[in-house]
């Protein structure tokens, strides 16, 4: 057993910390209040290769795993970015890059992956639905073949990123949930044209107002006879749900690598504080009341680092790591709360005040515990699954 991180995870970690450090908490603060994608950054990232570590070398990539891009994501977060992190590295680099990586044809692996490594297309994610949720069995988007075609109808909802991006992986339904046998079956996921989309009247979208991570817009997206070709097919039709493993798998796991980043980030900034604060003469990180939340926090974010990297050594080598990805999203995100918490606490009535980045750093940490996977589901998973107690839903 070691420990170790491999050669190729460092190399990441050194890249890319050293481009997030160019970058102060001023520029983050900027970003958000603006509602602007960190662009800078990102053409730095695309430039460095940094964003597709696991696109094979025959398209252009790194030829690493998600271990590498969970690392790369956990570097950029912790090293000024929080939660702004995560989307940078889920957008493109997971959706698009991994999905196309695992299940695309040889002719699409041609046509996007050294597209997507030299930053010409981004992509974005579509599963979940206004009366769904997260309950993905349920959607009702329905692709239905048109000759060499299929047309998409339907609605989805918290979808990130489509004001950008190029292509849409898309989660629809060919076999009616009602009518599938099994359950699981009648699944087709698809890539979509969202701009030929758009230009043709088919797909539209409205941005959702929210509390935080505004460095990228949510929408609610229409579909309406959206024409797709039967060879943007991603896998086998009615066959897409282990497809979609492939996508929420990786999904909480790049989650959970943001999540112990942004706590790390947010950790240090209450310690900076602790010890720089001293309305009565000492530093209030002298103080057991300050002090010992915040060492607990660091205990959690470290363990949280543990599974996080265990879940993407096991999606690396082909292995089940379902519950390893679930065990790793819901320790992060609660590290990642406690943290901005606890920072909220040791900044006192100053952390209310939007010139310090704590403020952000609570609303963008909060999130975390609700996607992409509320906590109560990933309980009810490990109880059902790996405890052996009876189905409750």
């Amino acid at each position: 057993m070691d420990f170790n991180l491999p050669e190729s995870a460092i190399a990441v970690q050194e890249g890319v910390r050293a481009i997030a450090g160019k970058y102060d908490q001023a520029y983050w603060d900027r970003c958000d209040a603006e509602k602007r994608w960190p662009e800078e950054v990102w053409r730095e990232l695309v430039q460095g290769g940094w964003h597709s570590l696991a696109v094979p070398e025959e398209y252009g990539g790194a030829g690493q795993g998600l271990l590498e891009l969970a690392v790369a994501l956990e570097s950029l977060a912790a090293g000024g970015a929080g939660g702004a992190a995560s989307f940078m590295y889920l957008l493109t680099p997971a959706f698009g890059g991994l999905t196309i990586m695992r299940h695309g044809t040889e002719e699409q692996k041609r046509e996007f992956l050294p597209r997507i490594v030299s930053g010409e297309i981004e992509t974005c994610f579509a599963i979940t639905e206004p009366d769904a949720g997260s309950n993905a069995i349920n959607i009702t988007t329905q692709a239905r073949r048109d000759g060499d075609h299929f047309l998409v109808n339907g609605q989805k909802i918290w979808i990130s990123g489509v004001e950008r991006a190029d292509f849409l992986v898309l989660v629809t339904r060919t076999i009616p949930a009602a009518e599938a046998k099994p359950r699981t079956a009648g699944f087709t996921v698809l890539l979509v044209d969202i701009k030929d989309a758009v230009a043709q009247g088919t797909l539209t979208y409205q941005p959702i107002p929210k509390l935080g991570t505004n460095t990228v817009a949510s929408s609610m997206v229409f579909l309406d006879d959206v024409r797709v070709p039967a060879e943007r097919v991603l896998g086998q039709v009615d066959e897409g749900f282990a497809v979609m493993w492939d996508i929420l798998n990786p999904e909480r796991i790049l989650a959970a690598a943001g999540g112990v980043g942004s706590g790390e980030l947010v950790l240090q900034v209450a310690c900076d504080y602790a010890r720089e604060r001293a309305p009565f003469g000492t530093p209030i990180g002298a103080n057991q009341a300050v002090a010992f939340p915040l060492a607990r926090v660091k205990a959690q974010i470290e363990l949280a680092r543990l599974m996080t990297y265990k879940a993407a050594w096991l999606w690396d080598r082909g292995r089940p790591c379902g519950a390893e990805a679930n065990i790793a999203k819901l320790t992060a995100a609660d590290a990642s709360w406690q943290a901005a918490d606890r920072a909220f606490q040791t900044h006192g009535g100053m952390a209310y005040s939007l010139e310090y980045p704590v403020a952000r750093m609570f609303r963008d940490a909060r999130i975390a515990k609700n996607i992409p996977v509320a906590e109560e589901l990933v309980l009810a998973h490990i109880a059902q699954h790996e405890l052996g107690l009876p189905k409750s839903y």
